[in-house]
């Protein structure tokens, strides 16, 4: 899964529209009451620069006047799920509430007994395969594979992986690395794979292997790290990563080199985080009102101006609550609502089938 940026940007957007566009009811005055009663929340791995999580805590805190106990901001999705085991028996303030893990923590979490089922208003919005069925963890947003194209070298971005065989992106090309050895890497393979109507899983990443090849093979792949400097000095102009990394690089870069940040039309592949609430939450109401939080427009738009994209963005989209001025920062929208979301099986698959073929097909060690 893909790992947390230090990127946060200011937005001057009005958030005004969110009141004619309120994704679901407010939480009942009864989870308000019982929450503010217990008066505390205990999170733990959310840095502020983390898809816009200082700001998601303030607002949060201001709306509800519940203090907000942070542990750890820069633990991972591991840390979390042991700080809940290390903490079974207490209700101090080193028991986190709720945790914020990478897909396959989920799953991992549930077969421990570590989480509490939990279905916030917006649950039949959420893709089938980003929740657990139960409600013991559920997509709270995502990263999409895209393209980050120097514009110094090719004035016109190619908009599909299919765009890539053509001889004018000739020495352009770059995976971003080994597929190895690298999660958004293995996951570009397999995206490749799908934009040639290949099954998900194991299929896919075959017939992406294959593309790769021909890329090779034609003289546009090439072999260097997907990095802000090599696509800005033009030795990898075209590379591959989870967009929310391409969006805060191409800021970064501010113009220099002019960077495109596209999203192919043919196969969009999505990487998810997800929350689940502690089975031994101190503070279970206020645990589920924050998820009520995070999943209403106002949260779900404030993950968006952090560059990471809400389990919720197409509802939010179609329903028009999302602010243009934040729209306009972004790749366009018609691409993430095809949005794929691979299963931990198909995952698993890709990932071994990249690893036993890679490097045979390939001709690297």
């Amino acid at each position: 899964m893909f790992s947390k940026f230090t990127k946060l940007f200011s937005l001057s957007a009005s958030f005004a529209v969110l009141a004619s566009g309120i994704a679901h009811a407010e939480p009942s005055d009864e989870l308000i009451a019982a929450a503010k009663k217990e008066g505390m929340l205990t999170t733990i791995a959310l840095p502020h620069s983390w898809c816009g999580y200082g700001e998601v805590i303030e607002t949060f805190k201001a709306k509800y006047g519940i203090e907000v106990n942070e542990l750890n901001p820069n633990a991972g999705s591991g840390d979390e799920l042991e700080a809940i085991k290390a903490n079974k028996g207490n209700t101090g303030p080193q028991a986190p509430d709720v945790v914020d893990v990478g897909l396959s923590f989920g799953p991992a979490a549930v077969k421990e007994g570590l989480l509490q089922p939990y279905k916030v208003e917006g649950w039949d919005k959420i893709p089938e395969t980003a929740k657990d069925p139960e409600g013991y963890w559920y997509g709270d947003y995502y990263g999409v594979l895209a393209m980050g194209v120097n514009k110094d070298v090719f004035t016109e971005s190619p908009e599909a992986f299919a765009d890539l065989t053509d001889a004018k992106y000739a020495n352009g090309v770059t995976v971003g690395g080994d597929p190895r050895t690298g999660n958004s890497r293995m996951m570009t393979v397999y995206a490749a794979g799908a934009s040639t109507g290949a099954a998900a899983g194991a299929d896919a990443a075959n017939a992406g292997i294959a593309f790769f090849k021909g890329l090779k093979d034609s003289g546009n792949l090439v072999p260097v790290e997907g990095t802000a400097q090599n696509l800005a000095q033009g030795t990898a102009p075209i590379l591959f990563d989870w967009d929310y990394n391409l969006l805060a690089m191409r800021d970064k870069l501010n113009g220099n080199p002019p960077m495109d940040v596209i999203v192919p039309s043919d196969s969009v592949i999505a990487g998810v985080y997800v929350q689940g609430i502690s089975a031994y939450a101190p503070h279970p109401n206020a645990a589920k009102l924050w998820m009520e939080y995070l999943y209403s427009d106002e949260g779900q738009l404030l993950w968006l101006k952090g560059y990471c994209h809400p389990i919720l963005f197409n509802d939010m989209a179609e329903r028009g609550v999302i602010p243009q001025e934040l729209m306009d920062k972004l790749p366009p929208a018609e691409n993430y609502a095809k949005a794929v979301f691979p299963t931990l099986d198909e995952q698993a698959g890709a990932k071994e089938a990249v690893a036993g073929n890679w490097a045979k097909e390939m001709g690297v060690q």
